[in-house]
């Protein structure tokens, strides 16, 4: 009976060893592979090929994920490193992070990057800097309060894209808890809100695309039409709640007839910055378009889906 015991405790011992150096080389595998994706090298030290990086957002929110995605035109069994700067000067490491896809939480100011690094463990790839915008809608200048000095003029550019209105949203009812949440603090019902939003939302043209010439092309139902346009232009309006806007004003020099003569963005933005959403304006008479406050339709970026809209919205 006690040789038994021996024999067992003996097995145990055997094997509490044998476990033991499984664990060490398994320890060991995994320094040697996280060793492995040290590079002594820093971004942009060497000639690389390009890589770009997508799913980049105009702007996020405070605790907002980013997802991004790198890719490059090379073959390579390799593996990605993602790097994050304050300064796009001085870059760090994002510990833990190979593959070719990344999730973080979106922090101001920081820029990210991405690193390809080939089987021999050199750069073959790098991105350009990918710059995490936060824009939580709050601020003196995007609630209408700001000094005349503070507006500069500004270039098409800041609206160029493809968008999309958010009137038909509206429409089906995907908006319905924005207005609820208006409803909280407001002064009017959730319906109540829906139907001043409903009159200023409303309008035709569900899509418009804008290149960084000023060309406009308008989509309005099964018709499109298109325009030339060069910058008019800003002008300051009063309002009666005591706050202001501005009003940056293009006219038509050329295209077709159906295209307004003049086009006037509002976008809570008085200086160059890339726009990520906008209320338009346009007609033939350009100072009338400035006493038009009750039907502003706006639009968002094309791609933007309706719970997107709605989460920027109730940021507002």
């Amino acid at each position: 009976m006690k040789k038994k015991l021996l024999k067992g405790l003996s097995v145990l011992a055997a094997a509490g060893l044998f476990a033991a150096c499984q664990n060490e080389e398994v320890k060991q595998s995994e320094e040697d592979t996280h060793e492995s994706h040290q590079h002594t090298e820093e971004p942009g030290d060497t000639e690389t090929a390009p890589a770009v990086i997508e799913g980049l957002s105009d702007h996020y929110h405070t605790g907002d994920t980013v997802e991004l995605t790198a890719a490059a035109d090379i073959e390579t069994d390799g593996h990605w490193h993602w790097y994050t700067s304050e300064d796009q000067e001085n870059w760090k490491l994002i510990d833990g992070e190979y593959e070719d896809t990344l999730s973080l939480e979106a922090v101001d100011v920081q820029y990210i990057k991405a690193v390809l690094y080939d089987d021999e463990h050199e750069a073959a790839a790098e991105s350009d800097p990918a710059n995490i915008k936060i824009d939580d809608h709050t601020g003196d200048i995007y609630n209408g309060h700001f000094e005349d000095n503070q507006i500069e003029d500004r270039d098409i550019s800041d609206w160029s894209g493809e968008w999309q209105s958010v009137y038909p949203y509206l429409e089906s009812g995907e908006l319905d808890d924005v207005f609820e949440h208006k409803s909280e603090d407001g002064d009017m019902t959730a319906e109540e809100y829906k139907e001043y939003y409903r009159e200023g939302y409303m309008t035709n043209v569900n899509e418009i695309n804008i290149t960084d010439s000023g060309e406009f092309t308008f989509y309005e139902s099964d018709e499109e039409y298109t325009g030339k346009y060069e910058y008019d232009g800003y002008e300051i309006l009063e309002y009666e709640a005591g706050n202001r806007g501005v009003r940056f004003i293009f006219n038509k020099t050329d295209g077709d007839g159906e295209a307004p003569d003049f086009i006037q963005f509002s976008d809570h933005i008085i200086a160059p910055e890339k726009s990520s959403h906008f209320h338009l304006y346009w007609g033939d008479d350009r100072e009338a378009l400035l006493d038009e406050v009750v039907n502003w339709p706006t639009y968002y970026p094309a791609d933007s889906t309706a719970d997107s809209i709605k989460k920027d919205m109730l940021k507002h």
